[in-house]
């Protein structure tokens, strides 16, 4: 690209952002992310009861809860970049309207079968959704400082999401069917597609050349096989099993085949010179390392307070809003402290303090302990937000500007490859953990003992059936063997997290801050170029 034409488009951008309305932009944006987020958690709370009406095999009930983020993580570079080509608001708003049809086919499922489908079609509206939000969020605020906020607030509100979650599914679940926890998505589309529509910008990427969609499918393709050889493995599955080690193999091939593709293209889907600089590719693994940790620890969590401390669903996302309301807290602080602390000490800060909560949960037993609960869940809901607002933050301005849709694409992919990955290595570990401690309950057969093993919720079905002293017996144990395997999850996440700790120890000292972005009008140029609302 000639200097004259990057001037041009350094003009462009710093217009496109000098406006008074940006802010309300950030308003619509944040909508968005809490239309992603509520579904990203509704389900957690929903778990037991999804699998006492639908009784899903082992790999099936991962496949519900993983396959949203799974799905999601494999078909962001698709999006991100297609809307760099066809416009970011018209893939946001093509996300909106799935989203709300797969909710209703996800309410009204009589089968697991049914459910996973419309899992991954939640997962295709996602993935629509969640890079535009971030790049146009790069587009409109120019200058790092109101972007630091603008980030902030963003992060603040996937809090409030994550919050409202298992909150209004646990209020549900008191008076409704399972299913009710995905007709909350339906009017937050209603309200979000007419007001997109109107209200924010459309922008499309300024790269030249044609899209490359064998490059899109085959990063598709690729994301997908390696995260299902995972899944399996987290499922249980023999890790010689052809069906776990197959889309192991055959996906890293296919990213392998990605990146030389990139790399020769003279016009690529996705610069990968990006990862060369140290700030972007360490932000991008701290953020997959922080998600690892959440959203398998939030899955466990759930199921602890449900079936080892016997809290209603309701009581359970309020036990779990501490979390969350400090990750409020975290990104509504978070350009205050990254200015003074910088991405180095914030990010490293903030694991540090996310691997002491972790430490100090290890407490929890079988007993209720409240304010053991509350301090940890403070300590990790702040620690992690910390961790991944300054992340994010050091991502997206580590960039170029031009490249926004790609970056944004790559941050969420990270973002929903850990947290899928999350739950099936977390899930591995528990299950690795659990199992071992009812291979020789007294008076259990070994049948029983082995489909006890399976989950916390299948043993209790099993000592249901038994009855007798046998029951009861095979009931404790499982309870026991459980919280034994909670305390081994959460050492081996304390491990993660200060792993990322040191990760983080490359990004900047200090935050650099571009001039504020000036005034200037808008330049005369062909319409299609332009920035248009």
């Amino acid at each position: 690209m000639s200097g004259t034409t990057t001037a041009a488009a350094s003009l462009r951008r710093r217009a496109a952002g000098a406006g008074a309305n940006r802010w309300v932009v950030l308003v619509v944006l944040c909508v968005s992310l809490l239309l992603v987020a509520v579904d990203a958690t509704v389900l957690h709370v929903a778990v037991p009861a999804v699998t006492e009406d639908l009784r899903p095999g082992g790999i099936e009930l991962l496949w519900i809860v993983d396959v949203y983020p799974l799905v999601c993580a494999s078909l962001l570079i698709l999006f991100g970049t297609l809307g760099d080509r066809v416009g970011r608001r018209r893939i946001l708003l093509l996300g909106y309207a799935l989203f709300g049809v797969a909710s209703g086919l996800a309410a009204l499922a009589d089968t697991a079968q049914v459910l996973i489908v419309a899992r991954a079609l939640l997962g295709v509206g996602g993935a629509m959704i969640m890079p535009a939000t971030l790049s146009i969020l790069r587009q409109v605020f120019p200058d790092r400082r109101e972007r630091a906020l603008a980030i902030g607030v963003w992060s603040a509100v996937a809090a409030v999401g994550a919050a409202i979650g298992p909150l209004l599914g646990g209020f549900l679940l008191e008076h409704f069917w399972w299913g009710s926890v995905f007709l909350v998505n339906i009017p937050l589309m209603l309200v979000s597609l007419p007001v997109g529509r109107l209200l924010l910008p459309e922008s499309k990427g300024e790269r030249d050349g044609p899209w490359d969609v064998v490059g899109a499918l085959m990063a598709a393709a690729g994301l997908f096989g390696v995260v299902l050889g995972v899944k399996r493995l987290g499922g249980g599955e023999p890790a010689g099993s052809p069906l776990t080690v197959l889309p192991l193999l055959v996906g890293a091939a296919l990213l392998a085949a990605f990146v030389r593709r990139q790399r020769r293209r003279t016009h690529p889907l996705v610069d990968l010179r990006m990862f060369a600089r140290p700030a972007f590719s360490t932000s991008v693994g701290c953020i997959v390392l922080a998600m690892l940790a959440l959203v398998g620890l939030e899955l466990i969590a759930a199921q602890y307070l449900q079936l080892v401390l016997g809290l209603s669903p309701l009581e359970t996302g309020l036990r779990l809003l501490p979390l969350t309301f400090a990750a409020m807290a975290a990104g509504l602080a978070g350009a205050r402290m990254l200015r003074r602390f910088g991405p180095r000490r914030m990010v490293c800060a903030g694991f540090c303090l996310t691997a002491f909560a972790v430490v100090l949960l290890t407490a929890l037993g079988r007993t209720d302990d409240c304010a053991l609960m509350l301090s940890g869940f403070v300590l990790l809901g702040f620690g992690l937000e910390t961790t991944l607002f300054g992340a994010y933050e050091s991502m997206l301005s580590e960039a170029p500007p031009e490249q926004a849709g790609g970056a944004a694409a790559i941050g969420e992919t990270s973002y929903q490859l850990g947290a899928g990955i999350g739950i099936a290595l977390l899930g591995t570990v528990m299950n690795a953990a659990y199992a071992p401690g009812l291979s020789d309950v007294p008076g259990v057969p070994e049948p029983a003992s082995a489909a006890a093993g399976h989950s916390l919720g299948e043993a209790y079905e099993v000592a249901a059936q038994l009855g007798g002293a046998a029951g009861p017996a095979l009931r404790h144990a499982a309870r026991d063997a459980f919280v034994h395997g909670l305390h081994v999850t959460l050492l081996v996440s304390a491990g993660l997290l200060l792993l990322g700790a040191a990760m983080a120890l490359r990004l900047p000292r200090v935050m650099q801050c571009e001039a504020g972005p000036v005034e200037v009008p808008a330049p005369r140029e062909p319409a299609e170029s332009r920035v248009s609302v």
